[in-house]
């Protein structure tokens, strides 16, 4: 136990927590010379690759002068923040990574008041030294005014230091120093983040704070051992979350070696391991000794701020592209993710066909979403919408903290709409890290956020950047206007023609090409006025034998706006859904029939 080391890496996003962990890997010696390793190895998923972000915490080891350092990599977006939060139970030490151009973000003081509120050491890395711009002494000034401003105690304010590039592969423990390796990472974590406390004597506990899955093994509890000694095909006590004890039989042990599981007899208390065996274990439930079955607390997940119907699709191509399209298939598939996603919450509805599915966000609801697509199925999903409870008699809702970075000559137009949106302006003043640039900071309803990332790109030609962290709840700010113009709705079911676009395309911005299969009530464009407007886009030039061949010019369309899936969930309304198939990703009118539709409105 004397050596052993477990550390997470918490920053916020971009600032190069996954590079960083690649250095150390690379230079812990774990891969051989002539073995062939992606970049961001840590990032595993399909999506975390496309999108160069990270999703899912997950586990790794280097050993480094004999002493094993268990390394947990963690997202940094505030939507996935309870990946952070659940870890924390797992590690006595972080590296709080800070981009040495950009300094401390809305996302590194969320993960470092979960740090602290814990009473975990913090060492903290200022990454990305040798960019252009780098700052790393003002930006160390500025991680200590976030600690003060965190109340952190004396001893969390008398953190380590390492200067570093996860890129380039080298740290120091000055800028000035010469050096080419990670040594002062390791040699840090190893002389300031504590051993892990307990006995191998005591009685087992072992708190699971990840599941994952193996098509052979089941579901596999990832978790550190608090005290004890666990052994592989041992009877043990299983506490549930709801205070009932179930005994059960351990099958494997495993413990971490650089990416890979190793299969082991035992592992004494201190180790982060991995058990197979236990049918129905879940993240917060503690494998504990079969005499003595005492439970550890786990750690208070943030609530869920933004909710989404999910729904059976019963548009006129239902089925036609997807795998899975029954409620069965979509209920099995929810409830299987909250048993790992501990952020998210679903609910059954008074129908059987849709589900109410609440998580931290856009991009986490977003992100589930793509995973159900790419896993062939077909489903409607609705307007993301903040969650409100009551306080003490009172109507409340979820606020963020923004933070916005702007060209100067945009702040007018960025505090308009921010106002709109019922944003109150608490600071503001130059960009510290760009000149001729404005920080702003709102405070704002989340359901004011909704939407609005995509516009912010519009109105400052790209070069605005928003970041905002979950700031609590405070009474109702009212009506919240977002989006102010109207669509345009397919007329009938057909393909869509060059003719039938043409003529829409003057007064609208189109979401699709010539030879779209379309049905009545999709929504093909958005109008430039406030109304919804029905055209047919179906509509096809009937030739006669009067017109001579070149008497119409040719028609030339705009190139039509695709829409991403996090662009669709902003861009509908609420009587609008995104259809979400393998294939395709439509969107249209939650009554498809103009007629009832009108009828709907007017009654």
């Amino acid at each position: 136990m004397k050596n052993i080391r477990n550390v997470a890496i918490i920053a916020h996003v971009d600032h190069g927590k996954t590079t960083l962990v690649d250095s150390l890997l690379h230079q812990s010696g774990i891969f051989r010379d002539n073995e062939v390793v992606s970049e961001r190895v840590m990032d595993s998923g399909d999506i975390e690759k496309e999108r160069g972000i990270t999703i899912l915490s997950k586990n790794t080891s280097v050993v480094h002068n004999g002493v094993k350092i268990n390394i947990v990599d963690t997202p940094g977006h505030a939507d996935f923040g309870g990946e952070v939060e659940r870890v924390l139970k797992m590690v006595d030490g972080v590296l709080l990574v800070v981009d040495a151009f950009d300094g401390p973000m809305p996302q590194t003081r969320f993960v470092l008041s979960k740090a602290l509120s814990l009473n975990i050491m913090p060492i903290v890395v200022i990454n990305k030294i040798d960019r252009p711009g780098a700052r790393p002494t003002e930006v160390l000034d500025e991680v200590l005014e976030l600690f003060m401003d965190l109340n952190a105690n004396d001893d969390q304010l008398n953190f380590p230091v390492v200067y570093a590039s996860g890129k380039s592969g080298f740290a120091k423990y000055n800028v000035e120093d010469t050096n080419d390796n990670m040594v002062p990472i390791f040699e840090t974590i190893i002389k300031y983040v504590p051993e892990p406390s307990g006995s191998k004597d005591e009685p087992l506990q072992l708190l699971v704070s990840n599941i994952d899955y193996d098509d052979y093994t089941g579901r596999i509890g990832v978790g550190r051992i608090e005290r004890g000694v666990i052994h592989a095909g041992e009877q043990v006590a299983l506490c549930k979350k709801d205070g009932s004890v179930q005994n059960v039989k351990i099958g494997k042990v495993y413990t971490y070696m650089g990416l890979k599981r190793t299969e082991v007899e035992s592992a004494e208390c201190g180790e982060i391991v991995s058990v197979t065996g236990v049918t129905g274990i879940n993240i917060g439930e503690t494998i504990a000794d079969v005499n003595n079955p005492e439970a550890v607390p786990f750690v208070d997940i943030d609530e869920p701020t933004v909710c989404m119907t999910f729904s059976v699709n019963n548009g006129p191509f239902a089925g036609k592209e997807g795998k899975y399209i029954t409620s069965r298939h979509i209920r099995d598939r929810l409830f299987k993710e909250v048993e790992t996603n501990v952020s998210l919450r679903v609910e059954e509805t008074d129908t059987p066909d849709a589900f109410k599915v609440y998580g931290r966000g856009e991009l986490h609801l977003s992100i589930l979403i793509e995973n159900m697509r790419r896993e062939g199925f077909e489903l409607l999903v609705s307007k993301p919408t903040a969650i409100s409870k009551i306080i003490d008699g009172v109507k409340c809702e979820p606020m963020e903290v923004a933070t916005i970075d702007v060209p100067d000559e945009y702040v007018g137009v960025v505090m308009e709409k921010m106002g709109n949106r019922k944003g109150e302006m608490t600071n503001m003043g130059p960009c510290p890290t760009q000149v001729g640039y404005t920080r702003l900071e709102f405070k704002i309803p989340s359901r004011g956020l909704i939407g609005y990332r995509s516009e912010i790109l519009t109105d400052t030609k790209g070069l605005g950047v928003l970041n905002s962290i979950f700031a609590g709840f405070e009474p109702d700010r009212g009506e919240v206007v977002t989006r102010t113009h109207g669509t345009i709705i397919a007329y009938e079911q057909g393909k869509s023609t060059t003719y039938g676009l043409y003529n829409a395309q003057e007064r609208a911005t189109l979401f699709i090409g010539a030879g779209t299969e379309v049905y009545i009530g999709m929504i093909v464009g958005e109008n430039s006025r406030s109304e919804d407007m029905i055209v047919n886009v179906c509509k096809e030039k009937h030739l006669t034998n009067t017109r001579a061949s070149g008497s119409d010019d040719a028609l030339k369309l705009t190139p039509h706006k695709v829409l991403s899936l996090e662009q669709s969930l902003e861009f509908i309304a609420d009587d609008e859904l995104v259809e979400v198939t393998p294939e395709n990703i439509r969107l249209r009118k939650k009554i498809l029939d103009p007629t009832k539709r009108l009828r709907g409105i007017t009654t």
